[in-house]
């Protein structure tokens, strides 16, 4: 942006939900905390305000955005439900789950929302804050994650702050995230057929439970659907090194599980997926922080189940090659 400008820190009270909602009513840019990341929010009908977000956050115009909404008749309103979308919605919204569905003509978003694509990437988020500040605004939600594209996820109201002040108006602080990790992508095309297009809050097995069969899975090759397939996303300042069982000289070691003494920090030191879900995010913003110039952060590996697939999909596309 051309020059900074005054940055809000708003409590999560009344107060704070009717300042943060008129600010979105005037085309304003307001970070808010749902149960897996804090999401960057701007009205998804406004044209200025979605290219606003592109703006503060330097991201790809060819990036989509996740409309976030109250309840599921304002999703229908946005969207078509093929009986696997229904299934889905009833079962897991609100919740840490995005689906990706064909878009109705009359929908009225910003094509901005949509990066062109005749689907668009729909939730209803748990936290009570999220659901609070849309019951009061009354509209869609465009909200990707509230960080500078390609760096770390924000967990929390300091995080935000850190990396977006002077480019947003508001940050509405709800505490630290329950989940950390952004939520699980599945696309649903009018024929029904389901497709992972980025793990994630809920895990897969959950989801393929609930459908009756396993999901496709995205090509590599594919063209951008959906927020977080970019090859290189996620990114601390430090280089990664994966599957690191010990340290080697020099680097910063973030364990995971029992048998990792001498780590700088652990995910979790009982080897709980939910909870190493949960500090992702917050630890490698603290071990970036650490890290001197050139130093690499080693990461102990994650086991490729439940949770740990959307932990470990993270991991590589931090400690992939920067564009």
């Amino acid at each position: 942006m051309n020059r900074a400008i005054p940055t809000e820190t708003l409590k999560a009270d009344p107060q704070g939900l009717a300042r943060a909602a008129e600010l979105l009513a005037r085309g304003g840019l307001v970070a808010f905390p749902t149960e897996t990341v804090y999401g960057l929010g701007a009205d998804a009908r406004d044209d200025t305000a979605v290219a606003r977000i592109f703006e503060a956050k330097g991201r790809p115009r060819f990036n989509p955005l996740i409309v976030h909404l109250p309840d599921i008749a304002a999703a229908r309103r946005i969207a078509l439900f093929p009986d696997a979308a229904e299934r889905l919605a009833g079962a897991f919204w609100p919740g840490p789950l995005t689906l990706v569905l064909p878009l109705r003509p009359d929908a009225g978003l910003s094509p901005l929302v949509t990066a062109g694509n005749d689907t668009v990437a729909l939730r209803l988020p748990a936290h009570p804050v999220a659901r609070a500040l849309l019951e009061r605004f009354g509209g869609p939600v465009a909200a990707p994650s509230a960080n500078p594209s390609g760096k770390v996820s924000p967990t929390r109201a300091e995080h935000v702050t850190e990396g977006l002040a002077g480019r947003i108006e508001a940050v509405l602080d709800g505490g630290a995230c329950d989940v950390g990790l952004e939520s699980t992508i599945v696309g649903i095309g009018a024929d029904g057929a389901a497709t992972l297009l980025r793990p994630g809050g809920l895990p897969v097995e959950v989801i393929e439970d609930c459908l009756g069969h396993p999901l496709a899975r995205r090509g590599e090759d594919a063209a951008i659907s959906a927020p977080g397939q970019l090859g290189s996303h996620y990114a601390p300042e430090a280089g990664i090194r994966l599957e690191a069982r010990a340290p080697r000289a020099g680097e910063l070691w973030l364990g995971f599980g029992p048998g990792c003494e001498g780590a700088a920090m652990n995910l979790s030191p009982g080897g709980d997926l939910v909870e190493a879900a949960a500090n992702l995010f917050h630890h490698l913003r603290a071990m970036d922080a650490l890290a001197q110039t050139g130093q690499v952060i080693a990461v102990a590996p994650i086991p490729e189940h439940g949770l740990g697939r959307a932990i470990n999909d993270r991991l590589r596309r931090a400690a992939a090659p920067r564009p």
